[in-house]
């Protein structure tokens, strides 16, 4: 999918030098997977301390299939 984008000279230079990529396209794509993890990892943050935790469970147990 061809897209145009209008993007900051200065932010996509400092982001080519920062990756080590060789090319914008690689940059970009790049910073958009980082992005996106990061994104995700703050979902899962928000979970910490709201999860209750049975110090009984048995977790191996989970494992044999039965």
């Amino acid at each position: 999918m061809a897209t145009n984008l209008s993007i900051d000279p200065t932010l996509l230079a400092k982001a080519l030098e920062l990756s080590g990529e060789k090319t914008k396209k690689a940059t970009v794509n790049m910073a958009l997977r980082e992005f996106i993890a990061r994104r995700e990892q703050k979902k899962l943050r928000e979970l910490f301390g709201r999860l209750e935790w049975s110090a009984d469970f048995d977790y191996k147990r989970e494992r044999t299939r039965a």
